[in-house]
């Protein structure tokens, strides 16, 4: 999968894809439930999809990966080393969205499937 430009959020084809081809025993699902895969595109929703990751091996986000869906939340992720997400969220070196916060939109580190390269992470916001 390429992406022309660092600052691109992932969509949810995009997502549906790296989903496809993950085990489904390496994936903890958190928030609101995703439903039907097939209508996620479909909807005209604020919530965001972010899925981060313990393990950044070469350009690969791998690992027992979480998948959140939601809004408005600040997401407990120690040990998060890459991420992506179908919204601009910050992630943060502080348990509770707080430290030092970057933004996904201007990642430094771009790695395979659009995740970003955020070694150091405890935890994510999530805007409303």
């Amino acid at each position: 999968m390429t992406f022309e430009s660092q600052r691109s959020v992932v969509s949810i084809d995009q997502f549906k894809n790296w989903l496809a081809t993950q085990d489904p025993a390496n994936i903890t699902f958190v928030g609101k439930p995703l439903g039907d895969l097939s209508d996620l595109s479909k909807r005209d929703s604020t919530d965001t999809i972010v899925t981060f990751c313990p393990i950044k091996a070469g350009n690969i986000c791998t690992g027992a990966c979480t998948v959140s869906h939601g809004s408005d939340l600040c997401i407990s992720a120690p040990g998060t080393n890459c991420l992506f997400a179908t919204a601009d969220v910050a992630f943060c070196d502080g348990g509770n969205c707080d430290g030092s916060c970057n933004s996904f939109s201007s990642c430094g580190t771009v790695l395979d499937n659009g995740f970003c390269d955020t070694p150091g992470t405890s935890s994510i916001a999530v805007a409303a």
